[in-house]
């Protein structure tokens, strides 16, 4: 009786060292898959705030022009009226 229940108290022990050991490496790999998409989704917010940094940059260029254009509009309007007039 005692050897039965020396080898079922050996077998448990086995049994929770198997486990522990996957819950260490589950542990692991969820961690690994963890920083790995805190990684992704770093990547994509730096790639995100490039764009909305560059789509300022585009307005802003945009902007300048038109009211560059409005600048050479109001010239030319100023000089049709001066040569109209003399």
């Amino acid at each position: 009786m005692k050897k039965i229940a020396l080898a079922l108290v050996a077998v448990a022990t086995l049994g929770l060292a198997a486990c522990n050991g996957n819950d260490s490496a589950d542990t692991n790999a969820v961690d690994t898959n963890t920083e790995a998409t805190m990684n992704e989704a770093n990547g994509d917010v730096g790639n995100a705030e490039t764009a909305a940094e560059n789509a300022l940059d585009t307005a802003a260029n945009l902007t300048d022009q038109a009211g560059e254009a409005i600048e050479n509009a109001a010239d030319a309007t100023e000089q049709a009226a001066e040569n109209a007039t003399h």
